[in-house]
């Protein structure tokens, strides 16, 4: 297993976190990561916001990482280290790499959003000056409230520790903003399902997408046509459905239920404040992923 480098491109899968009774299934969640990689999907990323991290405890934190990395093999293992504070995002990323993880994805301080102009960088700098392993920014202004402008994310990419970004903001003005910013090592990878062809056809690495967990085949396909008529035609007949129906119904839930759907999973349990999805919007996704699968 390496960190991403450059010359990556590829799909990243923000893994789902199987539960029983509120436990970690270790079982179903090494059986999810092999059915992702026979799917072609390139890598993971445990501990993300569809892998419900906010909602996990320290130890399963660690278990979900622990047994992702060990069933990964040699594919790549970016793990979520989110926190509030320069001293808890450090925590994490000990317990990342500890657990395994190749590398650690962190947010700005999601509950301080008012920051003065510097402030964000200077976050960011201090955790990078101590992080254990090689960094990764995620953009993801919905929950953090702000996002890293791009000139930010252009000082940050000096950073030797700060190799890449994720970015969840929906904008491709600002992705390609950010990639005017960065240098031609930092690794830029989009996080919005839908903007995968796109991103893809402006130079992006690739991109971190919810909807691997369930249609990886389609992802890897995706992949190899995105320059064609075939690569746009899998984004907005196959993708584009059933992401909607994730942002509807919410990406953990959803995600699960057509995990469930597919028999890769036993059950679509979630932690609360999440819920699992009633019959009929069971049956919805499910619908949605047949037609996904025979685009």
């Amino acid at each position: 297993m390496t960190s991403l480098d450059s010359s990556f491109t590829g799909v990243l899968c923000p893994i789902v976190t199987p539960l029983d009774d509120g436990e970690v299934d270790e079982e179903s969640l090494a059986s999810l990561t092999q059915f992702i990689l026979e799917g072609g999907v390139d890598g993971f990323f445990p501990c993300g916001t569809t892998g419900e991290f906010a909602s996990l405890a320290p130890e399963q934190r660690s278990q979900v990482i622990d047994t992702v990395a060990e069933t990964a093999g040699d594919a790549s293992v970016i793990a979520g280290a989110a926190g509030t504070s320069v001293p808890e995002t450090l925590e994490r990323i000990a317990e990342a790499e500890a657990a395994g993880a190749d590398a650690a994805a962190i947010v700005g301080p999601y509950f301080h959003t008012q920051n003065a102009a510097g402030g964000t960088q200077q976050y960011f700098e201090a955790v990078a000056d101590e992080s254990a392993l090689p960094l990764y920014l995620y953009n993801i202004p919905m929950y953090v409230g702000d996002g890293i402008d791009a000139e930010t994310v252009g000082a940050l990419a000096e950073h030797d520790s700060i190799r890449g970004m994720k970015d969840t903001s929906g904008d491709l003005s600002y992705f390609l903003s950010v990639d005017r910013q960065t240098n031609e090592e930092f690794v830029l990878m989009q996080g919005f399902d839908t903007l995968l062809v796109p991103a893809l056809r402006m130079g992006s690495n690739g991109g971190v997408h919810a909807l691997g967990n369930v249609i990886p085949e389609v992802f890897a396909e995706l992949l190899e046509t995105a320059d064609s008529e075939r690569g746009a035609d899998l984004q907005r007949e196959a993708i584009a459905p059933l992401f909607e129906l994730c942002a509807e119904y919410g990406f953990a839930p959803a995600t699960k239920a057509a995990l469930v759907h597919r028999d890769v999973i036993p059950t679509d349990e979630v932690k609360p404040p999440l819920v699992s999805l009633d019959e009929d919007t069971h049956e919805e996704i499910g619908e949605a992923v047949d037609r996904a699968l025979s685009i």
